[in-house]
């Protein structure tokens, strides 16, 4: 036998089932709406502590290779030895040419550069041969060393592997390695970086004494964690579309990195794009994450 309700019993299961739908949906909009926002903030995240790890260690690269034509090709660093900070220290490890150590001191109050940024502390780098030759090697160390207050920490090595038997002076072409490389925040937020990159050299070769003709493409993968706030989020980055650096802009102006975190597909809407312009010497940069873009400003 079916069993038979009352009418009051008929409303009120109505009811009942009618407030479930509508709370279960509500319930449904809001946790996506919330995870949307996650995944958005997650995203912007990964592609922003990626971009100012590769401009601060892009730095290094070219105050490395800047500091005078003994070692690299002088005037291409924010400072140049002509300045009265940083103090350069220069030392012959040997009774030979090289290897040599070269000692960046920006001092404990640290100085301004041409480029606007406080820097304090030591940047120390040893060379085994002047940087324009093939399988010249300088490897980096920081000994308190901060970028507008913030800590830079790290190895950061050069190494031209350009083909010593290419008597083409355009060709030349570095491996850069940042191993263990970290940016602490004074507000206690930080960036861990690990980076594998090849910079080949494609304009000014030919005019060494004139460094600032000089034009490179970077191309290259990395990965990492930031701690931002209550988030701590991994990734890896692909450079998509070489970026394209000159020596007579402080900021990368071309070209286009893709960040991932782990679980995610390459063709997920969460997967961030970063564009570095169409090739004019500025801080702005874009951010495409879920198809939305947003301007961002590099240090």
């Amino acid at each position: 036998m079916k069993p038979r309700f009352s009418p009051f019993q008929l409303v009120a299961f109505m009811i009942f089932f009618t407030l479930f739908a509508a709370v279960s949906c509500k319930k449904e909009t809001s946790l996506d709406g919330s995870e949307t926002e996650q995944e958005i903030s997650a995203s912007k995240v990964t592609s922003e502590s990626d971009a100012q790890s590769e401009i601060v260690f892009n730095r290094v690269f070219d105050d490395a290779m800047g500091v005078d034509d003994t070692v690299g090709m002088a005037g291409i660093g924010v400072f140049g030895t002509a300045s009265s900070c940083p103090n350069v220290t220069v030392i012959h490890l040997t009774a030979n040419q090289f290897p040599i150590k070269v000692i960046l001191d920006f001092g404990a109050n640290g100085c301004v550069g041409a480029d606007g940024h406080l820097r304090k502390g030591r940047i120390i780098t040893e060379y085994t041969n002047r940087l324009i030759n093939p399988g010249a090697i300088a490897t980096t160390l920081f000994d308190g060393f901060y970028f507008d207050g913030t800590k830079v920490e790290g190895i950061h090595k050069i190494t031209n592997i350009s083909n010593p038997l290419n008597t083409n002076p355009v060709i030349r072409k570095f491996e850069i390695k940042v191993e263990n490389g970290k940016l602490s925040y004074p507000s206690g937020d930080y960036v861990s970086w690990n980076s594998t990159k090849i910079i080949t050299q494609f304009e000014g070769g030919a005019t060494i004494a004139i460094p600032h003709d000089d034009a490179f493409k970077v191309e290259g993968n990395a990965y990492g964690t930031a701690k931002k706030g209550n988030l701590l989020v991994t990734w890896q980055s692909t450079i998509i579309e070489p970026l394209i650096k000159r020596f007579n802009c402080r900021w990368i102006v071309k070209g286009a990195v893709r960040t991932t975190r782990p679980n995610i597909a390459v063709n997920s809407p969460w997967v961030a794009i970063l564009n570095f312009g169409n090739g004019n010497c500025d801080n702005q940069a874009v951010v495409t994450i879920n198809g939305v873009s947003t301007q961002i400003t590099l240090p």
